[in-house]
């Protein structure tokens, strides 16, 4: 009679949960604040978001880095920002992940109507997803190259991936390089870390850590 293993308790799960681990994508997901909103300060506004993110779309939360001090950009428009990265894995595809940050935000008070660097209690900017170029490799090209004073006034009426200032964003990429430094752009196959060392210092110029005691957010 042949026999048959007998799975240890608990292995079957192991084994499902690996299996849908490894059918959810991998996303960068940029959080930033500076203004106060009902949940506290700035940087309590960014621990509880990602808590959100968490329990209300059940996505995983992979890693989080340091809480780091940002000058408002143009300088003297508000006070300074909070900004973190987080990477996440999710079954959602983009537009409804979006469509999630969007949600949170809204939850804090955030009004997208006052402007595209307004002072905000929370903006939370989808990154990429996995390998996506959305919606197509020319378009993106074309709002990666856009000029400043062009920045300034033209919004995408899409959803662009990966995010189209990524390379120019020193609040973004340094935050990001903490836990994902050979994370590579898909469309220039340049690295975090490539991107970041291309800002130089005058693009992070105003900005460091958090002590640690406010340092790092957690879900």
């Amino acid at each position: 009679m042949a026999r048959h293993r007998r799975d240890k308790p608990g292995r079957k799960n192991v084994i499902e949960q690996k299996g849908r681990m490894e059918n959810l994508s991998f996303g960068i997901v940029a959080l930033g604040a500076n203004l106060p909103s009902g949940a506290g300060d700035a940087v309590r506004a960014l621990r509880d978001a990602l808590a959100i993110l968490h329990s209300r779309f059940n996505i995983s939360i992979a890693s989080v880095s340091r809480i780091w001090r940002t000058p408002a950009f143009p300088p003297g428009s508000g006070p300074d920002y909070a900004n973190a990265a987080a990477t996440i894995r999710t079954g959602l595809a983009a537009a409804d992940l979006l469509e999630g940050l969007h949600g949170i935000e809204a939850r804090f008070g955030r009004d997208r109507s006052t402007g595209r660097w307004a002072a905000r209690v929370l903006d939370l900017d989808l990154i990429a997803l996995d390998d996506l170029i959305l919606p197509d490799p020319r378009t993106l090209r074309r709002w990666i190259d856009l000029p400043l004073d062009r920045q300034r006034i033209q919004v995408p009426d899409r959803l662009i991936l990966p995010h189209p200032r990524l390379q120019d964003r020193g609040f973004v990429l340094a935050p990001l390089a903490e836990i994902a430094p050979d994370w590579r752009h898909p469309l220039t196959g340049m690295p975090v870390s490539r991107m970041l060392a291309d800002l130089g210092p005058d693009g992070l110029s105003g900005m460091a850590p958090l002590p640690p005691d406010a340092a790092r957010p957690r879900p």
